[in-house]
């Protein structure tokens, strides 16, 4: 059996993000693939110091403490937005989570930071967010499961799918009773929702409204059979506001990730997206697939 710390490492290699851990003094320990192509720095070059003055906005104690550098503009739900310097002296924005690194114990014994270029995910279509608007925590790992299923499926991985769920009923709660009732019924819908998923897929907020399943389906039909059940699902969730029962249906785009039709993740999104919006302008409370053609499948 190969040595535990050889698969991490090749594991951590494979990831599509810039993997950069820190020991208690800051220096790398560790600096993957994807770090050396955005930085331009080998991992051999970087371990055992600091990290170099042209990335200092990564520095570990900076972000994790918050001190983020004078240039750099909080992403809440996302990361932080930094701007450093690739080693070749031209600029790099990059969107940086930091989590400390934690043994048995509870103890402190390092820091981990992941990091992608900020165009690569700024050019995904996501749902829109109000200034008051309220968007999960796990849009960031939506992401980042996003980019590691496309980047498996081109290399011949199991297909897979998107069901980007807009709630028909979410702008009028919104106006007549409040950012609070809507809310409520915004989690009162993902609730039921996460009753109908499977163990390996993933769900969560994507914009105001609307929420994002990922999931695998050997075929767009059976995606939309899928995308259904749930459908149904968010139809019956019981919710009530002051005494009142507020009737909850959802406009659903479903769409199989193709190669016929996907150059990038950004694209597959776009078509979710449009998916969905067919399903809106055609009334609410129904599903649109693609590829193939818009078809709607009014509930």
């Amino acid at each position: 059996m190969r040595d535990l710390t050889e698969l991490l490492e090749s594991a951590l290699h494979s990831l599509p993000a810039g993997i950069a851990l820190f020991d208690l003094e800051g220096e790398v320990v560790f600096w993957n693939r994807v770090a050396e192509t955005m930085t331009g720095y080998a991992g051999p070059e970087l371990l055992g110091h600091g990290i170099p003055e042209a990335l200092e906005p990564l520095a570990p104690e900076r972000l994790l403490l918050g001190e983020l550098h004078r240039d750099a503009e909080p992403r809440t739900s996302r990361g932080a937005l930094v701007r450093t310097l690739h080693k070749q002296g031209h600029e790099l924005q990059a969107i940086t989570r930091v989590v400390a690194l934690r043994d048995a114990l509870g103890e402190r014994i390092g820091t981990a930071a992941v990091f992608h270029p900020a165009e690569s995910l700024d050019a995904l279509p996501h749902g829109v967010t109000g200034e008051n608007g309220a968007v999960g925590a796990s849009q960031a790992d939506l992401e980042d499961r996003l980019q590691i299923e496309f980047e498996d499926f081109e290399r011949g991985g199991l297909p897979f799918g998107v069901s980007w769920v807009s709630v028909d009923q979410a702008q009028a709660m919104r106006k007549t009773h409040g950012l609070s009732a809507c809310e409520a019924m915004l989690e009162k819908v993902q609730h039921a929702l996460a009753q109908g998923l499977r163990p390996a897929e993933e769900a969560g907020r994507w914009g105001d409204d609307e929420f994002l399943i990922i999931s695998h389906e050997r075929t767009q039909e059976m995606l939309a059979v899928h995308a259904q059940a749930l459908a149904v699902l968010a139809r019956t969730a019981d919710f009530r506001w002051w005494g009142d029962r507020i009737s909850l249906t959802v406009s659903i785009g479903a769409v199989q990730a193709c190669h016929d039709h996907d150059a990038g993740l950004a694209q597959l999104l776009e078509r979710a997206q449009k998916a969905m919006e067919s399903s809106i302008h055609a009334g609410g409370n129904c599903i649109t697939c693609a590829p193939g053609g818009p078809e709607c499948l009014p509930l």
